[in-house]
């Protein structure tokens, strides 16, 4: 597999991403407020104490998520946290030692328990590893980058002011949503009926509903949703999809359907049908598109929020951030087996090109 990078000006990289929640609410990068809260004071008293023995050593506690391909998928993570760490002066060995701990959700609770006995300052969890780092946290910081939901998943009070010890980011964002069934609808402009398949059960799937209901609307596409309650539930439903005559495939991104990428690239190449979700292993994996966090640019932007709580910042003080960096890959490939002419307009948009 050849990956060609594509770049543009990346204008969409930069615009304002839209979340829809408690009656809408706009997130912006610099948002932020002070909160008095307790939780915080973990990290100010271990640099007092580090000032007093005259070393500064942070231990930051890695969980990474293992999961639609694997260890890979958390490696290339880490790797772009370390990454941005580094560019904003951090220096392993010397002033931060990092404890990595790779895992799914299952264990995410143990794992993370393995990292507060081994006394770190700030914990960093990937993906649904948080849902196991929250409770064993014991009053430490934790940084989460998710697709769903904070608020609604039970991690922060609100986006802009999370008021307890964890804070993050989100790649939930209905201009996202309603982007994706754009995307879908200029690679295949005959298309009118338009099968998205979701976890029912992820926070935020009612925003991601109801932003890919206008879009579809908009565009005069049938829309038909097909819920899921959990990998199980993935064959029946497209099965069902397969029924309904679906001319075109979104998948709603969250860990459940990620998890399933090659599954849902086998069916759109049997059904002869483009395919598109939020992640570029989703494309990587054999579907036709992926519109949605750039990993490299998430990861370094998480790096950055870890840095601000390093240095002091209380996780209270600091908003939920949307993700910034956007990117459109193509798998021409997969465009030549389904018998898919693209656009030249949509291929001129793409960042990456699987060639």
């Amino acid at each position: 597999m050849t990956v060609t990078p594509h770049r543009r000006t990346p204008t969409h990289a930069r615009r304002r991403l839209f979340l829809a929640h408690a009656g809408g609410v706009v997130l912006s990068h610099a948002c932020g407020v002070v909160l008095p809260h307790a939780c915080g004071v973990v990290l100010a008293a271990a640099a007092r104490g580090a000032a007093a023995q005259g070393t500064r050593k942070w231990r930051v506690g890695w969980l990474g998520w293992q999961g639609a391909v694997g260890g890979t998928a958390s490696a290339l993570a880490l790797a772009a946290f370390r990454s941005g760490l580094a560019d904003r002066g951090w220096v392993e060995g010397h002033d931060l030692e990092l404890l990595v701990r790779n895992g799914d959700r299952p264990r995410s609770g143990e794992l993370a328990a393995e990292l507060v006995q081994q006394d770190v300052h700030l914990l960093v969890a990937q993906g649904p590893m948080v849902f196991g780092a929250k409770p064993v946290a014991a009053g430490r910081p934790v940084v989460f980058c998710i697709n769903g939901d904070p608020v609604e998943a039970g991690l922060v009070s609100s986006l802009a002011r999370p008021a307890g010890n964890l804070t993050g980011i989100t790649a939930l964002s209905t201009e996202l949503a309603g982007k994706r069934v754009e995307l879908l609808q200029a690679a295949a402009p005959g298309g009118k009926r338009l099968a998205a398949v979701a976890n029912d059960v992820h926070p935020g799937v009612a925003i991601d509903r109801a932003a890919t209901q206008a879009a579809a609307r908009q565009l005069g596409l049938s829309l038909a949703w097909y819920g899921l309650q959990s990998a199980a539930d993935l064959e029946p439903a497209l099965d069902r999809v397969a029924r309904d005559g679906a001319d075109m495939l979104l998948a709603i991104p969250d860990a459940l359907i990620n998890g399933q990428a090659r599954l849902l690239a086998g069916f759109a190449a049997a059904r002869r049908v483009p395919s598109l979700s939020g992640w570029s292993e989703f494309a990587e994996a054999g579907n036709l598109m992926s519109y949605g966090p750039s990993a490299r640019g998430y990861f370094r932007q998480l790096a950055g929020i870890a840095d601000r709580l390093l240095r002091g910042a209380r996780p209270a003080d600091v908003a939920v951030e949307q993700a910034r960096d956007l990117e459109l890959v193509v798998n021409l490939r997969t465009a030549r087996a389904i018998g898919l002419q693209l656009p030249a307009e949509l291929l001129l948009r793409a960042d990456q090109r699987i060639e």
